[in-house]
């Protein structure tokens, strides 16, 4: 993988290590900060998830600078469980992101990656089963407005039996900006009981906004439960905006409500009661109606 090759070689300086012990347990979120200055930056943090611990780890990326990049590796331990969400919101800015994270035997991953910042997003985030009974949601609440241009790739590898992955991907598009979300699924030979399926939602808040969702399917092995994918994209429903405003709301506040809830479908399952109730505060502070 080029891009993370150039990351790991620009990152030589800049190494952190977030270890957790096994059996660790923590009832709230570990948050980490990263406040993005000057005209360029790069950060790896490698990820070492000891088996059996269970926390949920935050990590948000903030700041004006002009160019951050953002390598993520590691390994999550047999029998853990990690919710792990990425925010996104630096003020203006590319953001180049690269996640490489393997999951071990019966670990149970939700991956979230929450997006309304930066002028041009470039992420490539990879997962790997590659022992049996490992459980992974991937989740992206994208909000684009503006002129930015925002571009997810993700890959699910299934190299095990008994492996299980669901992505799913909302984006909200609005002013002239683009998303492009692309999907790959890839279960390997010898990957009996794998279980994997995709979707993209789109919703076009603009006549200029565009959305492109790319899934893709690589099976290899013919005992599965179940493979598929799907796309679909789609502007606000004016009936939906009618039903709001005879309810009292303004337009504008009808049309961010339904943005709210567009965008919360994805939220809500990325970790617990708490991490959702902190992530829906911060989506209401940043969303606001891109124009029309």
């Amino acid at each position: 993988m080029v891009t993370g090759s150039f990351l790991q070689a620009a990152s030589v300086s800049s190494q952190w290590i977030l270890r957790i012990e096994p059996g660790f347990t923590s009832q709230d979120p570990v948050v980490l900060d990263i406040d993005v200055k000057g005209s360029s930056s790069v950060l790896h943090l490698s990820l070492d998830v000891g088996r059996l611990s269970e926390l949920e780890l935050i990590t948000r990326v903030r700041g004006s600078g002009k160019w951050f990049g953002l390598l993520r590796t590691g390994e999550v331990g047999a029998g853990a469980v990690l919710n792990d969400v990425v925010v996104c919101l630096q003020d203006e800015g590319t953001l180049l992101r690269v996640d490489s994270i393997a999951i071990g035997r019966d670990a149970q991953v939700r991956a979230g990656t929450v997006s309304s910042g930066s002028e041009r997003t470039k992420a490539d985030l990879r997962y790997r089963m590659g022992e049996p009974g490992g459980n992974l949601r991937v989740l992206g609440s994208i909000l684009s407005v503006d002129s930015m241009h925002i571009d997810h790739h993700v890959e699910i590898y299934h190299d095990a039996p008994e492996t299980f992955s669901r992505l799913t991907w909302n984006s909200a598009c609005g002013g002239d900006s683009r998303t492009v979300g692309t999907g790959m699924l890839r279960v390997a030979d010898g990957s009996r009981g794998a279980d994997a399926a995709q979707i993209f939602h789109n919703l076009l808040l603009s006549a200029d906004a565009e959305a492109d969702s790319i899934p893709e399917l690589e099976v290899l092995e013919h005992e599965v439960v179940g493979c598929g994918h799907g796309t679909a994209n789609g502007p606000i429903d004016e009936d939906q905006v009618f039903y709001l405003e005879s309810r009292g709301f303004d337009p504008s506040e009808a049309r961010s409500t339904l943005i709210a809830a567009f965008l919360n479908s994805t939220l809500s399952e990325m970790g617990s009661d708490s991490l959702h109730d902190w992530l829906v505060g911060l989506l209401n502070s940043e969303l606001h109606t891109p124009d029309a």
